[in-house]
């Protein structure tokens, strides 16, 4: 155990120090790269005890469809077997771990997991959404749970190349071949299934929820999930685009134009319809909307970064929101209605969910403490894990929006040092 957390402790130290030195704050930063507990100390025992290790399968046949990692390696996911009345349920878990916009980006990014699956750990936790036991997981635990692993850098949606730099902008193919590979291991009989994804993996689950429905028969129940995914085409603090700018490159360099909904493309450009909130209204399949109002990702990167801040002023409050000013904090409370106002119309649809809790947070159903614990944070006297199982069983519609900063006083709010 002192072993582990020391190994977290270093890990931790040396993405802190790294993000100091980058350009903008995205050149290689991921908030879901970080482990989760290191965020407030919580050890990975004390979240999760003994969570279940789920072994890398890679897709064997999917180089012969052009469906590899950047670096040209195969893509891989990991799967745990349902049983009983979860033997027939898929829940599929897409990973998140930011973009890559320009070359130099990817390049780095194929040096690693999210970018080749030489390094992919072999195994790993299983917790939150993905857990096997009841207490930890009510309603999916016994489902077969799959969590397939980022490996492009456009959010599985890309379809080019760069044979100078040796680079493969494969996300939809790759998506397509893991999806191919699972239906011919039993998903194709479902007779329930859960698309969902955090963070980069949250956007994923936008963008191929319909994809996803249309795989299976009308009868088969099909849903999806979107944790951390809402990310919003922001004003940063110095008035300038830096998400937009980011997700041009996304778009621009990996080809994902061609696999974007027709719906959005037909009157937007192909980086507004990279932004959920120009998606959310056409997608025809029941989604779910879990994030939290404050998205510590949102904020590091896209709406406090140091390209905007050059002079540090938002260092403090963006790594700790206690040390926020009044002024910041109304910053942020814009943040927050931009992100009502994008959930507007889709909240309308009796068949979509939404937990919007004001926490200064990012991807709630991975981690144990905050998808089903003692303490896990609420809207009113629901916790996350009870509210996506009501609307996906159909025992309750859930429209949860919180009360803005600071009267929510469950969260699990991040914390970086």
């Amino acid at each position: 155990m002192r072993k582990v957390m020391g190994l977290i402790m270093v890990f931790v130290l040396f993405v802190v120090g790294f993000v100091s030195k980058c350009a903008d704050g995205f050149e290689y930063f991921n908030l879901t790269d970080l482990q989760f507990e290191s965020f407030y100390g919580v050890s990975g025992a004390a979240a999760a005890p003994n969570p279940l290790l789920v072994g890398l399968t890679l897709v064997q046949g999917a180089a012969s469809r052009g469906a590899v990692c950047l670096d040209g390696t195969l893509p891989g996911y990991h799967l745990h077997r349902g049983y009983g009345s979860g033997g027939n349920s898929w829940l599929i878990q897409l990973e998140g771990g930011g973009w890559c916009n320009t070359r130099r980006n990817c390049i780095y990014r194929k040096t690693t997991r999210r970018g080749s699956s030489n390094f992919m750990e072999k195994v790993l936790p299983f917790t939150g959404i993905l857990s096997n036991k009841a207490e930890e997981n009510p309603d999916f635990f016994n489902w077969n749970r799959v969590k397939i692993r980022y490996c492009d850098g456009a959010s599985f949606a890309g379809d080019s190349e760069d044979k100078a730099a040796q680079l493969e902008f494969r996300g939809q193919r790759i998506w397509s071949a893991a999806i191919d590979d699972l239906m011919s291991k039993g998903m194709r009989n479902a007779n329930q299934a859960l698309l969902s994804g955090c963070s980069a993996g949250g956007l994923a689950s936008i963008l191929h929820c319909d994809e996803f429905r249309y795989l299976f028969p009308r009868t088969t129940k099909v849903k999806c999930l979107s944790d951390a995914g809402l990310f919003l085409d922001a004003v940063d603090v110095s008035g300038g685009r830096t998400l937009r700018n980011f997700f041009g490159g996304v778009v621009g360099l990996q080809g994902v134009q061609k696999n974007l909904p027709n719906a959005c493309t037909n009157h937007l450009d192909p980086t507004s319809c990279f932004f959920p909130e120009n998606l959310i209204a056409n997608v025809k399949t029941p989604l779910f909307i879990l994030n939290a109002a404050y998205d510590s990702w949102q904020v590091q990167a896209s709406l406090a970064p140091s390209s905007a801040d050059p002079r540090g002023y938002w260092r403090d409050c963006k790594m700790n929101h206690a040390r926020c000013s009044s002024s910041q904090i109304q910053f942020l409370q814009g943040f927050r209605n931009h992100m009502l106002n994008a959930i507007k119309g889709f909240s309308m649809s009796r068949q979509n969910g939404l937990f919007i809790n004001s926490c200064f947070a990012h991807c709630q159903t991975e981690r144990q403490d905050t998808w089903f614990s003692d303490n896990s944070p609420l809207i009113g006297n629901k916790g996350i894990a009870l509210a996506v199982g009501d609307w996906y069983f159909n025992r309750a519609g859930i429209r949860a929006i919180d009360c803005p900063y600071p009267c929510d006083k469950t969260c699990h709010n991040l914390v970086f040092k």
